[in-house]
């Protein structure tokens, strides 16, 4: 694939679900065994690319972490989800998917939910987005305000979560309390607003650009919007299911419409594995496991990309990728520069993408669960050296390591048999972990809840601008 040029550069639609398992939707083997067919993703899948071996991390915050940043999300303080950390997310001195696609002309516009940061900035439009709708944290603080045993007066520094607003460096302005019933509401309002911009961005017609949609659904409470409430007489999760088929389809209807589908790369993924609440339990399909989890169902999600004349249709690749991919790819799409003064553990997968190559650029990666180093997974082997129950209530760490062969044991249930015979897999395993310590040796990981140096008052911005870090050639 040749680098992009500014008549070439596509526009970039990409959304992210909260806790979509491998086995929800239709082309994945989900759909009407879920309760729902989805129409709409299986259609885009039919015109695109899908992934089978498509990985992310075991949390919400480091797989948006890692996608923002193309790094493991340790590096950058966010390893885990902030249970403990009320400064937490994006450092200013990180260079942002957003930020780096700006700087290369894109408008940018975010749709949802951020979980990168809720305090002065470290907000999306602190971060290169030139505009924001939706929410600074997750959906189960939805539950807080209509939970009779909070008393929030009682607790100093603590406020309800809030649907916000706002502008590229302002501070947000907070809309709504985003209480039981704007979370029903919030995923219509977001597929409106991302509309909105891409129409808006069209109507100038003078720079491509990002339109970055991180839903709320399908993260606990799983409740349907009013619309979609009963639509499957097959229950919330499957009311639900047709309301995300529903919305991804409105977005590709206004790609057609506006006349861009050619020249638009519409991904279509998720942020990690299933909900493993027993009120909405999700579905990892053939794998293991839900999220906060090293198992392959926390890991594998779907991921789908078209993008007419690059991507061949009904594509499908069982190839290792993960997210933090993303970002060196969609620089090389886009004309972009990868910064050099830090390291980027995102390997630019465009050639495999669009078929140039028939392999990943990426045949390994570190599997952190939170903090904690769990494991490899290496071509079609696994080895892990911890692992968290599947009620997730304990967690295990093994005297020697479990060796999993991926195609002849996909659930992960036969450990032994694959030890003395396979202990040479610990070889490449043992180099791929020694030279992602000396990287972390030689850049050690920031702190997590590390503030940003030196703020100032009232703008959101460092005393010292973030100007792009120096660029690779």
């Amino acid at each position: 694939m040749k680098q992009a040029t500014a008549g070439s550069r596509p526009n970039i639609v990409l959304v992210l679900m909260d806790n979509l398992g491998y086995g929800e939707i239709g082309c994945y083997g989900g759909g009407v065994l879920r309760g729902a067919p989805t129409p709409c993703i299986d259609a885009l899948a039919s015109e695109g690319l899908r992934l089978l071996n498509f990985n992310v991390e075991a949390q919400c915050t480091p797989t948006r972490a890692s996608l923002m940043t193309g790094r493991y999300p340790i590096r950058g303080g966010n390893g885990s989800v902030p249970f403990l950390t009320p400064v937490y997310g994006l450092m200013r001195s990180e260079y942002s998917l957003a930020r780096m696609l700006s700087d290369a002309g894109y408008a940018t516009g975010m749709f949802g939910k951020w979980h990168l940061g809720q305090t002065e900035g470290r907000f999306p439009t602190d971060h290169g987005f030139d505009e924001w709708f939706g929410i600074p944290n997750s959906s189960d603080e939805s539950q807080w305000p209509d939970n009779p045993m909070m008393h929030i007066e009682d607790v100093p520094g603590v406020e309800f979560e809030h649907v916000m607003e706002s502008r590229r460096d302002e501070i947000p302005r907070k809309l709504r309390v985003y209480d039981m019933e704007e979370r029903i509401r919030i995923d219509r309002e977001i597929t409106d607003r991302a509309i909105g911009f891409m129409e808006r961005s069209c109507a100038q017609d003078d720079k491509p650009f990002f339109a970055y949609i991180p839903y709320t659904q399908t993260h606990y409470p799983v409740l349907p919007h009013p619309d979609f409430r009963g639509s499957t007489g097959k229950g919330n999760w499957a009311d639900v299911l047709a309301q995300v088929d529903a919305y991804a389809g409105e977005l590709l209807a206004a790609v057609d419409r506006l006349g861009i589908k050619d020249n638009t790369l519409f991904i279509f993924t998720s942020d990690n594995g299933p909900e493993m609440n027993p009120l909405w339990a999700g579905s990892s399909g053939p794998w293991t496991g839900t999220y906060f989890t090293g198992y392959e169902g926390s890991l594998r999600v779907p991921f789908i990309a078209r993008w007419p004349g690059h991507i061949p249709p009904g594509a499908v690749s069982n190839e290792i990728v993960h997210v933090m991919d993303i970002y060196p790819t969609l620089a090389r799409i886009a004309g972009a520069q990868v910064p050099a003064d830090r390291p980027i553990d995102g390997v630019d997968q465009a050639d495999f993408l669009t078929f140039a190559q028939p392999r990943s650029n990426r045949d390994n990666f570190v599997v952190y669960v939170g903090n904690d180093l769990f494991g490899v997974k290496w071509n079609d082997w696994k080895v892990m050296f911890k692992e968290v129950t599947l009620d997730r209530r304990i967690l295990q760490t093994y005297a020697t390591p479990r060796i999993f062969n991926l195609l002849a044991d996909p659930k992960e249930q036969l450990p032994d048999i694959y030890r003395v015979q396979n202990f040479w897999v610990l070889k490449p395993v043992a180099r791929i972990l020694e030279e992602h310590r000396m990287s972390l040796k030689a850049h050690p990981p920031i702190v997590p809840g590390t503030p940003d140096p030196d703020p100032v008052k009232g703008t959101g911005q460092a005393s010292t601008p973030v100007s792009p870090p120096a660029a690779s050639g």
